[in-house]
């Protein structure tokens, strides 16, 4: 690494070597000569003046990029395509007259931007639908354990620790349906010519419209896809872009909200995320357990939600049939997205593996709450036995206010259930309170409903997936 210049971290720290290669140009170039092979190839087969020997020294050199020479064409030229067309050129030489032929810029660039972009979504759903498993088992295996459920930040009604985790895990399979979407109804952008009309193929091929429809179809079908966009100017809609980061920024969305929920929980000290033998939390306060995976996914997730806006902007902004303002900003916009979302679900998947419960904490939080919120159920049970409703509401709210005093002014523990085992008019029930503050009473529906939901939300998302299950999380730096 030179370390005297900027280095990305989305490659150095962040995203997998997976998603980097994605993004490289040497997987750029070796596309755009795919591209032309199967253009040169197509027009071969569809009767133009090419031979199959100029097709197999372009085929020959499909992977064998001159580097070197395409840059130093594009000193010369200031045109990225033509350069590589060049270099290419002067490796299959007798190819070098057909290569590109009625093509314009935008169907290697385009083209190939689509299928780094297609398969960068698959990397994508494949690390989703792993964070899916890992979180699903975790939501498994605590179904039962009761915990304080929060709203607005305050104690409320129990919940499970389980079934807090289902709701991470439906934000999840949102996120995984519109993915799904996204990737079922992809299109490249063809065989279209300089503005989309793709007249340089009908002079080609002497009018001929079915050949022209045709090549399109025997290109696309040789790059490995069935759908094309029916219309498009010099590009592939911008829109589309708009899309991709949309469906980004909704799982970023996702990783946002689970980040922020474990941090609380790991100041709470209820849930904490994995911490190394040999990690550091502070510089200073050496005592300290910092949740830096759920900050760092936190971090990354705030910039993947901003970029749709960028997109939107690029795709309301393209004049006409195409302006080049797009070219430099989604060089940057479209890869730093998938590069900043693959390092935030490696995260995820660490986390998720590796989450550590402490149940006594999370015990010792409840019966500090409990005993304010079995006060109905304490009132019922003495009504049951003889006693007057709004008498026993007063005397409870009294008691109440006394033990929040304690809590709150003294410091001390609640005290309520002290208080109304004193108190003779709740005597039909101080033989009943343990039973009464059991947590267990106080979750509803909570077990069955995370048993229901990942039988029937997640499970088959899983079944269907099970070919990519497997991958493990990990944080580079």
């Amino acid at each position: 690494m030179d370390n005297s210049v900027y280095q990305n971290p989305l490659i150095t720290r962040y995203a997998s070597k997976d998603m980097a290669e994605n993004f490289s140009d040497e997987k750029r170039f070796k596309l755009w000569r795919k591209l032309w092979i199967a253009l040169a190839e197509s027009e071969m087969e569809l009767g133009l003046n090419i031979k199959k020997s100029q097709i197999n020294e372009m085929k020959k050199y499909a992977e064998d990029i001159n580097f070197e020479l395409a840059e130093k064409f594009e000193r010369e030229v200031r045109h990225d395509v033509m350069a590589h067309v060049k270099a290419f050129g002067e490796q299959a030489a007798s190819a070098m007259p057909i290569i590109h032929l009625g093509a314009t810029s935008c169907y290697v660039d385009c083209n190939s931007e689509l299928i780094i972009i297609y398969d960068a979504l698959n990397i994508i759903k494949a690390k989703l639908v792993n964070v899916i498993d890992k979180l699903s088992a975790f939501a498994i295996k605590y179904k039962g354990l009761p915990t304080l459920g929060f709203t607005h930040l305050q104690p409320a009604q129990l919940t499970t620790v389980g079934k807090r985790a289902t709701l991470w895990l439906q934000d999840l399979i949102m996120d995984y349906n519109s993915l799904e979407n996204l990737i079922a109804s992809f299109k490249l952008r063809g065989v279209k010519g300089t503005t989309g009309t793709q007249a340089s193929f009908m002079e080609l091929f002497n009018g001929d419209e079915n050949k022209v429809k045709e090549l399109e179809n025997k290109v696309v079908q040789k790059l490995g896809f069935d759908k094309v966009y029916g219309v498009t100017g010099q590009t592939y809609p911008r829109k589309f872009d708009y899309n991709v980061l949309c469906v980004l920024s909704q799982i970023a969305q996702s990783a946002y909200k689970f980040s922020n929920d474990v941090r609380i929980l790991q100041n709470m000290k209820e849930v904490e995320e994995p911490f190394e033998k040999s990690q550091i939390g502070s510089s200073a306060m050496a005592y300290k357990r910092n949740p830096m995976r759920s900050e760092r996914m936190g971090s990354l997730a705030r910039f993947v939600i901003s970029l749709p806006m960028n997109s939107a902007i690029t795709a309301g902004t393209q004049w006409f049939e195409r302006t080049l303002d797009d070219s430099a900003n989604r060089r940057i916009v479209n890869a730093q997205a998938f590069l900043a979302l693959d390092g935030i679900l490696n995260i995820y998947m660490n986390v998720c593996e590796n989450l550590v419960v402490y149940e006594k904490v999370i015990a010792k939080h409840i019966n500090a709450e409990l005993p304010f919120m079995a006060t109905e159920n304490i009132m019922m049970e003495c009504v049951k036995a003889g006693g007057n409703r709004q008498e026993l509401h007063e005397k409870i709210r009294v008691l109440s206010m006394e033990a929040g005093k304690n809590v709150k002014v003294e410091g001390k523990d609640n005290n309520l259930i002290e208080l109304i085992k004193a108190c003779d008019d709740f005597s039909p029930v101080h033989g009943k309170l343990d039973d009464i503050l059991n947590a267990d009473k106080f979750i509803g529906r909570a077990p069955s409903q995370v048993e229901e939901f990942i039988n029937s939300e997640v499970k088959p998302v899983l079944t269907a997936n099970a070919a990519l299950l497997g991958q493990k999380g990990s944080v580079n730096i």
